[in-house]
């Protein structure tokens, strides 16, 4: 019987576990003070603390963040998977859906012309409409915060991770040159070992360390490069956070309407115990007068805010307003940076509906991506329906 071994290279494992074991007594060396250390310059050691800060922190962010939009951790780990494996994540009802249609099944048990039943099934229905606004939020958030913020760490960090690793790879042998040049000039004057010389072999070791010094060299001026770059993408993910933070707001308005909604439907449903809506405007405003804070003065700052918002800048302010039939469809001709918060990230040939400002501006658009808005550049879409309206 013939098996076929795999065809090990002898030498190059042994030289490897040399190396291997040369490497772990320098590091260890190192550790105890016994040999020299080349040191990084104060510039670096501040870009790459700033990086680990940076790692450190949007790691916390992104895992907390997706608590927040999905509590349960299965459905976190089942989700991650769906992702790897490049699936469809499995569409899962909510608590608040589970709530709705148990609601509304138990209403129409109870009785669809008796007060319980009718204000069961009215509950019913709105928790199933906050249902769909928190599917919508997940959704939004991630595109907007979560993916980017991941994407950030699974691209440029990881990148410079690894670069660094490279770097502090030419940094130990480069201080490996440093003791061979420092050994070699030990031994001048003595006799030549295996037909060497000294003065040979401290040529052969300085030629090596100019080697290893150029090649630390550039690979610091690399890894500088990457690390400077992180202050452009914290700039990028203030951008994600304000997308974030509207998302939010967008949110709570949408559930704070439904259940307004719902109140007006419940006090209209009358029976033996009416339901008495409650104002949260009065709430709001009680609770404004007894605290120490709220006085004339904020107020009056207030007011000089917005008058001072309203007449700065040639950007036109976002319509509050606008009918779904009066947008159409556009390409987006070349890619663009939203310049703040207002403004919406373009990508280079997707489509996207857009709709004139209110008034009308020369320069900007106001633009629907997805679940996000904003105003878009004129200059930077072209219009695909310029006859007909699309109804979204």
């Amino acid at each position: 019987m013939n098996i076929n071994l795999p065809n090990f290279n002898v030498k190059n494992l042994v030289k490897e576990a040399g190396s291997t074991i040369s490497r772990v007594v320098q590091l260890t060396e190192e550790k105890l003070g016994t040999t020299e250390r080349t040191e990084y310059d104060l510039h670096f050691q501040n870009l790459a603390e700033r990086a680990d800060v940076t790692k450190t922190w949007t790691e916390k962010l992104v895992r907390d963040t997706e608590s927040v939009l999905i509590p349960n951790p299965q459905n976190r780990v089942e989700d991650f998977i769906f992702e790897k494996i490049e699936k469809s994540k499995p569409k899962r009802l909510s608590n608040l859906e589970h709530l709705a249609l148990d609601m509304i099944a138990a209403g129409g048990d109870f009785g669809q012309d008796l007060p319980y039943g009718q204000a069961l099934i009215k509950a019913g229905q709105a928790e199933q409409k906050l249902g769909q606004c928190e599917h919508d939020f997940i959704a939004t958030s991630g595109i907007c915060f979560t993916q980017p913020l991941r994407k950030f760490l699974d691209g440029e960090m990881k990148t410079i991770g690894k670069e660094r690793g490279i770097l502090e790879s030419k940094r130990l042998d480069l201080d490996a040159c440093k003791n061979r040049v420092k050994k070699a000039r030990s031994m001048l004057g003595q006799q030549s070992k295996d037909g060497i010389s000294p003065e040979a072999v401290l040529e052969q070791a300085e030629r090596d360390l100019r080697v290893a010094q150029a090649e630390f060299d550039r690979q610091s001026e690399i890894t500088k490069l990457l690390l400077d770059g992180i202050s452009t993408s914290q700039a990028s993910h203030l951008r994600h956070l304000h997308a974030f933070i509207q998302t939010q707001v967008r949110y709570y308005k949408q559930c704070g309407d439904v259940m307004e909604q719902l109140q007006r439907e419940l006090a209209n449903l009358g029976g033996p115990t009416p339901y008495i809506p409650l104002d949260l405007n009065d709430a709001s405003a009680s609770r404004s007068s007894t605290s120490g804070g709220g006085g004339p003065t904020g107020r009056g700052s207030g007011h000089n805010n917005s008058s001072n918002a309203a007449s700065s800048g040639h950007k036109p302010s976002q319509p509050l307003h606008v009918s779904t039939d009066q947008m159409q469809r556009a390409r987006v001709l070349c890619s663009y940076d939203a310049k703040d918060h207002t403004e919406l990230n373009l990508s280079a040939n997707e489509v996207i509906f857009v709709a004139e400002c209110s008034p009308v501006n020369e320069d900007y658009m106001y633009g629907k991506q997805g679940l996000m808005k904003g105003l878009v550049p004129r200059a930077f879409v072209e219009m695909l329906d310029e006859e007909h309206d699309v109804t979204l």
